[in-house]
């Protein structure tokens, strides 16, 4: 085989591997298409009846996830999609809790449109009430997760303060038992002969 070949079948080769990896990524559940000269993918898990976002490849550029029975979406989940342009998630039933916030902190990043389409489900008193327009005076639970929060940090920080004082402490008493023994000792090689040195 000369050179020209093998750059030829190498080449053949990393394009096959591309091609299976990318077939690879395409979760189970959707449809996916290359969109060719955008080098990115389509990625269409719309009305799956799906309860979770699959694991998506990074070069998704269109994310149809509408009309399926997602109700949040975990912290984390749709962060590798850095290329994306177009995402649509209305028709869900979303359970806008205080898990619901990264979602609403994603889109608001990513796709304000499909931002305004997503509406509520549950709990009642938001009930159909656009993800948009909620506050976090709304999303009750999160009120209640911050000072649990913050009450860990002072009883961490306070835990962290008192062993300080306590080691300082017990430095200077060393410190002070030490210089009284060297004194001790020092008094007792120049005065050998005295009884206290026995």
């Amino acid at each position: 085989m000369n050179k020209a070949e093998f750059i030829t079948a190498a080449g053949f080769a990393v394009s096959l591997l591309f091609h299976m990896t990318q077939a690879e990524a395409c979760p189970a559940s959707c449809d996916c298409k290359s969109l060719g000269d955008m080098k990115g993918l389509q990625i269409d898990c719309s009305s799956r009846k799906l309860t979770a976002v699959p694991a998506l490849p990074g070069g998704t550029k269109r994310l149809y996830l509408q009309n399926n029975s997602l109700t949040s979406v975990p912290p984390g989940t749709l962060d590798s999609l850095r290329s994306l342009e177009e995402v649509e998630t209305s028709d869900n039933p979303w359970n806008c809790d205080c898990h619901i916030l990264y979602l609403k902190l994603w889109l608001e990043d990513v796709s304000e449109p499909s931002l305004a389409k997503v509406r509520c489900a549950t709990p009642a008193p938001v009930r159909m009430k656009p993800l948009r327009q909620l506050t976090g005076n709304e999303l009750g639970s999160c009120k209640r997760l911050l000072p649990i929060k913050c009450l860990e940090f002072f009883w961490r920080d306070l835990i962290l303060i008192a062993g300080a004082i306590i080691t300082l402490i017990l430095a200077a008493w060393a410190l002070k038992f030490s210089k009284k023994l060297v004194c001790q000792i020092n008094l007792c090689q120049s005065t050998p002969r005295a009884g206290h040195c026995h």
